[in-house]
């Protein structure tokens, strides 16, 4: 509402149609984390396509917003320009995310359509690389649709991927995404198969194993899960493809469970263990035979930080520079650009944040602020123009490639599960 009190005032003093740029960027990363990664870039440029304002939008503001405006928005088509990061794209405090150009009206309106995609997926993306770092080249299972709501969890598995987990539980995401789907069975079928002489698990087990053959996961530790170890492999045989653990000491159980499945010649049957895992969890058992993790409510949650705290800040009207000087919520004046210093090994050293159009405007030139033995790497790529897609969006797998090859430039202290300073300084030029 407050973007549309705006523009009305503006249209009312004429001052709507100046021509701005709004950059986003974080003015610190959340608690605890050394490094973010740019997450929703490409449900950003799906959603600005359709942003429109139809009879169905508009009848609710009929009486509360004047003609002039209301016709405003039935005419809205963003016409501007933007460029940003890329999705996969590190990034530290005070880097320029996001920079849109256009007139005040239409860069206004946009305000809450760009940070609600990108801080909610941006917060995933993050969380799912730590947990992906953490798990090393063991799989990660996304599971966490019960934990949000069902628009979020479509948007968390495709956020998840991107950061590097393998499959989802989520169909919807599947069919929306392409990601990879996967899925194992819930206590519930097992309790199914209960009769007057009580429960039984091997009658549970024979009806998957028939279903879905014995590549199938079978969940065993509703009851004992020794017992359901041994069940499982005389029901399935020793090719059956995996057992899920989801209670209990997992690393302990995970380490019995091996052995119980190597004794009985099941040498080649994966073990799956979930139940509220996180990168710390997941960290805590890299030393455990586990071949794949399920990760539900941390995941889908940001693992304690659902929001990357971006913030949409004017930062430049007609070519002038503006800034907010309001305490700990300051921003920087003027349209900006952004190069990264990269030693020849790959090795991230610094971001350099600088002025657009202060002499260097040009990326060769821009190139130069590396330093000796170092090179440039320009960060903000064009997205937009004139309203339109530029090309070259490398879509979901590009961006979970980028966020892999990311994460081997991070300084190795960067990438430790522990409070610190950023792991890659920012520095800002007048």
């Amino acid at each position: 509402m407050y973007e549309l009190t705006m523009l009305r005032a503006a249209l009312a003093d004429g001052t709507a149609h100046r021509r701005c740029a709004f950059e986003v960027f974080a003015r610190r990363l959340p608690d605890g984390r050394r490094y973010g990664i740019v997450g929703g870039t490409g449900r950003l440029l799906d959603a600005l396509a359709h942003f429109r304002f139809g009879d169905a939008e508009l009848e609710p503001l009929r009486g509360v917003l004047d003609t002039r405006t209301l016709e405003w928005l039935e005419g809205f088509r963003f016409s501007g320009d933007i460029d940003g990061y890329r999705e996969g794209e590190l990034y530290f405090p005070g880097s320029p995310i996001l920079s849109v150009r256009g007139t005040f009206a239409e860069c206004v309106v946009l305000e809450t359509l760009v940070l609600s995609i990108l801080n909610h997926d941006s917060a995933i993306v993050s969380a799912a690389a730590r947990m992906a770092h953490a798990a090393g080249s063991r799989t990660l299972i996304e599971m966490g649709s019960r934990r949000t709501h069902e628009q979020a969890a479509v948007a968390a598995a495709r956020a998840a991927y991107v950061g590097g987990f393998d499959t989802t539980s989520n169909l919807e995401a599947v069919r929306r995404h392409g990601i990879p789907g996967a899925g194992t069975s819930a206590h519930a079928f097992t309790l199914l198969h209960t009769t007057g002489e009580g429960p039984d698990e091997s009658a549970a087990f024979r009806a998957q194993v028939a279903a879905l053959g014995t590549g199938t996961t079978l969940l065993v530790d509703t009851y004992d899960i020794a017992e359901g170890v041994r069940r499982a492999i005389a029901v399935a045989g020793t090719g059956l493809g995996a057992v899920r653990i989801d209670s209990g000491d997992l690393g302990e159980m995970a380490r019995q469970v091996r052995t119980q499945l190597d004794g009985l010649g099941a040498t080649g049957t994966k073990i799956v263990v979930s139940g509220d895992l996180d990168e710390y969890g997941i960290a805590a058992l890299r030393a455990e035979p586990v071949d794949a993790y399920g990760v539900g409510t941390s995941l889908v949650t940001g693992s304690g930080a659902p929001t990357a705290g971006m913030v949409y800040k004017l930062v430049e009207v007609d070519g002038v520079p503006v800034a907010k000087r309001s305490t700990d919520k300051t921003s920087r004046g003027g349209a900006k650009r952004a190069v990264r210093a990269v030693r020849p090994t790959g090795t991230i050293v610094e971001e350099i944040v600088y002025r657009a159009g202060a002499g260097f405007s040009d990326p060769h030139d821009a190139g130069d602020l590396a330093g000796p033995g170092l090179h440039a790497e320009h960060l903000l790529r064009p997205l937009v123009r004139g309203g339109a897609p530029a090309p070259g969006f490398a879509g979901i797998d590009g961006a979970r490639a980028l966020v892999a090859d990311r994460l081997t430039g991070l300084p190795w202290e960067g990438l430790r599960l522990t409070h610190g300073l950023p792991a890659v300084t920012t520095r800002f030029l007048p």
